[in-house]
């Protein structure tokens, strides 16, 4: 349909362009100069010591929980809105998973939950030794009141902020990890930035980035302070733990360096749109995203939620009318794996009831005003028939 309107789409530059070809010119396709660039350049953005460029984000989350020691035996929590890669990630650790139920108005962890739920466990002895908050459509948690309630337990954070890169909480990037021990983001296309494919763990901490390093290329190092026999030879190398082959390439790191140049515009526009949206939708029985005053949100979703009665007659609509809509998500411990793990329905209400309702409309930069007042025109023509 040539005038489909996809939810989310990349936005490609000349320079975009450009700055891969000049790495498929170059002497390094792989580890090369560009990938350490792209790390500082996410780094300082948000003002982290340390980022860990992968190939994904699904895999630097693995390699979060593996830095953290997560492993067989030990408990992770996460929200179950969210992709099925926050909470594979402890399973590919052999860890087992559970869910906190999200904020009814955020859609995010709820801490006042979370604090419940801890205090639950331990009394029981079965505290997690990670839980994952989930920055959903690029809107922080409440990192602050996350980070009281897993302190009081010694439980380590890992903030999963696949959407949120450009998003700030009170005042400081989404990246900060003044409230977490570890923050990874996504590159995939439609993102805020892209590279194609690609993942960036960030940290304070040179224990856990080193670790994540290590382990996102096989467990090796060259590093001569690390190495355990010295004098070996130039050629020496040492596998030093049990790592993966999650390096990010030079062609996908030059895409997203030269789209970090962009990350300022891409954020201005995004909450221009959201704007527009608002009002486009005031007068109508929609429910838009809620802020928290302590939130900036990077905007990668937009969502609004219908009544649960018309929710597929008004999905179905939008799509015949040619609105690439979707669902972001469906409860995680819903899908049939997680169900033959022993999870049932009912386990997180406020996550149900948000799936029965929610739709994600298009929301990216290079959308037109056209196109976004032809999706507000069939959203109001949907929630009135």
């Amino acid at each position: 349909m040539s005038d489909f309107i996809p939810y989310g789409r990349q936005s490609i530059s000349d320079a975009d362009i450009d700055a891969v070809v000049d790495v498929l010119r170059s002497d390094f396709l792989t580890q090369g100069p560009v990938v350490p660039a792209f790390e500082q350049s996410v780094a300082s953005v948000c003002g982290a010591a340390h980022a860990v460029a992968a190939n994904s984000a699904t895999s630097a989350l693995h390699i979060a929980c593996m830095a953290l020691g997560v492993g067989p035996g030990d408990r992770v929590w996460t929200s179950p809105l969210t992709f099925v890669a926050s909470s594979n990630a402890a399973l590919y650790c052999g860890a087992d998973v559970d869910f906190v139920d999200v904020d009814e108005r955020t859609y995010n962890m709820c801490p006042v939950r979370l604090a419940e739920k801890l205090d639950a466990a331990a009394s029981k002895g079965t505290l997690p030794k990670v839980i994952i908050p989930v920055h959903l459509t690029g809107q922080s948690c409440d990192m602050a009141a996350i980070h009281v309630a897993a302190s009081r337990h010694g439980v380590k954070i890992i903030e999963d902020a696949s959407h949120a890169v450009g998003g700030s909480y009170r005042d400081k990037p989404v990246g900060a990890c003044e409230y977490s021990d570890i923050a990874v983001f996504s590159f995939h296309p439609v993102k805020i930035v892209t590279t194609g494919e690609g993942g960036m763990a960030v940290t304070n901490s040179d224990e856990l980035a080193e670790l994540m390093r290590l382990d996102r290329s096989h467990g090796i190092t060259r590093d001569a302070d690390l190495l355990e026999e010295d004098n070996a030879g130039p050629w020496y190398y040492e596998q030093h733990r049990l790592g993966y082959n999650y390096r990010m390439t030079d062609i996908n790191a030059a895409l997203g360096l030269s789209q970090m140049d962009r990350l300022a515009d891409f954020i201005d526009r995004r909450r221009e749109i959201a704007r527009i949206y608002d009002q486009g939708f005031a007068a109508l029985p929609v429910a838009t995203p809620w802020q928290h005053p302590d939130a900036q949100s990077a905007w990668h979703l937009y969502v609004i939620r219908v009544a649960a009665q018309k929710h597929r007659a008004v999905f179905d609509h939008l799509r015949d009318a040619g609105i690439g809509v979707n669902l972001h998500y469906i409860p995680v411990y819903l899908q049939p794996y997680y169900r033959r793990l022993g999870f049932e329905r009912g386990l997180c209400p406020n996550a149900e009831s948000y799936y029965s309702e929610a739709i994600s409309i298009p929301m990216f930069p290079t959308i037109t005003p056209d196109q976004q007042a032809r999706v507000i025109d069939e959203v109001a023509k949907a929630v009135s028939a």
